[in-house]
């Protein structure tokens, strides 16, 4: 093995990063994160929720010590017209058992916790400097990191980088995404007392909601709307994908989006007497299986969002775990590859080894289609929210004139939108999930 400044160089210090960082420091290597944020968690932003099966791995007894806000026990999805909703609320107990939890954060105090027992593993950290590219040597392998003026090296370079993953694309040749294969998420925290949250969204004490949102949350666009509660606040925001916001035609701008939801007459409640104390926003990506770039090469992986490790199900949002498993397994696959003295790509292939064993890609495999069949289903987001709507109404309204059986009121409704045709698109759909 070459004279390197560290055994392994991290970039970015997120879930996956920092997990990383903290699994490979602990099996004694030396290891270097360099963050660009002034501290972890400066730049990261999220809904707001992991679940923990995949943190559990690493820290088995994280909810003793982590920045955990509030454990999901009540799960709903509303579909929104411009002036009503359909919501469906679900809980069970099986929701809080241990292993099947999750629970919402704030990126900020999370990250930072994750950073801190990276740390105390014995990870070393710059932060406020930006990799702008990764190093190589002779022969073509990843050896290390130019940041500003300094180049550091390393025996394997782990990029966390995020979802804007330029050093993937400038320095590893994979590609850029596609416009519809990435979003625009944007999220605003409003602070609220714990009882009121409570009361409002009818859970116990200590206890949370998870919300997500389609249809006149985005105006008809691919995207959604989601909310997660915190001990004493609400996270609340929406995802349109960068396409809908680069569209110069399109008539409401994604910021116009996000005002005209927190005004709709279903979150307007929601939020009333609160104050927004946190505005931010990110990039997400959406492609789902098929976007996943190439995450090992000759002295580097990718992990975390830079692999576009992330699952948009439309009643299930997941990122958190997949990055913390990724980031656990690229840091054991490092260890196995320096412990071997092969850090080329076939030595480092116990990641993609790991990966394709465990749940990760298989999880994203599993759903690799229904990302194509989201973006084809303008209905779900423009006219089954109106449908909805109108086939509650007749169920609900009663206006003193004798009423036909419920079958004949709804039939109707349905028929105008072309009974197979609504059929062969809830089979397709049913088909991809």
């Amino acid at each position: 093995m070459s004279d390197a400044d560290f055994d392994i160089i991290v970039v970015g210090s997120g879930c996956a990063g920092a997990v990383a960082a903290y699994v490979a420091a602990e099996a004694g290597k030396s290891v270097l994160v360099v963050e660009r944020g002034n501290y972890a968690g400066a730049k990261n932003m999220t809904g707001g929720r992991i679940y923990s099966h995949a943190l559990k791995q690493v820290f088995p007894n994280f909810e003793e010590e982590a920045p955990l806000e509030r454990k999901i026990t009540h799960e709903r999805i509303a579909m929104l017209s411009p002036d009503s909703e359909m919501t469906i609320d679900f809980t069970s107990a099986e929701l809080a058992e241990e292993g099947k939890d999750s629970y919402s954060v704030l990126r900020g105090p999370f990250d930072q916790w994750l950073a801190e027992k990276a740390e105390a593993a014995g990870a070393e950290y710059i932060c406020g400097i930006a990799v702008e590219e990764l190093i190589r040597d002779g022969a073509g392998k990843v050896c290390g990191v130019r940041a500003g003026e300094d180049e550091i090296t390393a025996e394997v370079v782990i990029v966390a980088e995020g979802a804007n993953a330029l050093l993937s694309e400038r320095s590893l040749g994979n590609p850029r995404p596609k416009p519809h294969e990435m979003a625009v998420g944007v999220k605003e925290v409003f602070g609220l007392p714990a009882d009121r949250i409570e009361d409002r969204f009818l859970v116990p004490e200590g206890e949370g909601a998870a919300m997500l949102f389609v249809g006149d949350c985005t105006k008809g666009q691919v995207g959604g709307g989601f909310l997660y509660t915190n001990k004493d606040s609400i996270s609340l925001g929406l995802v349109a994908t960068v396409s809908t916001a680069a569209d110069g035609a399109n008539p409401v701008p994604v910021y116009q989006m996000l005002e005209d939801f927190k005004n709709h007459p279903a979150v307007a409640p929601i939020i009333r007497g609160a104050k927004m104390v946190e505005h931010s926003g990110h990039m997400v990506s959406e492609g789902g299986y098929n976007m996943i770039p190439t995450y090992t090469f000759d002295g580097a992986l990718v992990a975390g969002d830079a692999a576009m490790l992330c699952m948009n199900l439309g009643y299930m949002v997941r990122g958190m775990d997949f990055a913390v498993a990724s980031g656990r397994m690229a840091a054991e696959a490092a260890v196995e590859a320096l412990d071997s003295g092969d850090t080329s790509a076939a030595g480092l292939a116990g990641y993609q080894r790991r990966m394709e064993d465990s749940f990760v890609i298989q999880d994203l495999r599993t759903f690799s289609k229904w990302p194509h069949v989201m973006e084809e289903w303008d209905t779900m987001f423009t006219d089954y929210p109106v449908m909805v709507k109108e086939v509650f109404n007749a169920m609900f309204s009663v206006d003193g004139q004798p009423q036909q059986p419920l079958r004949k009121r709804i039939m109707p409704i349905v028929k105008k939108r072309g009974l197979i045709k609504t059929a062969m698109k809830m089979k397709k759909a049913v088909s991809a999930l």
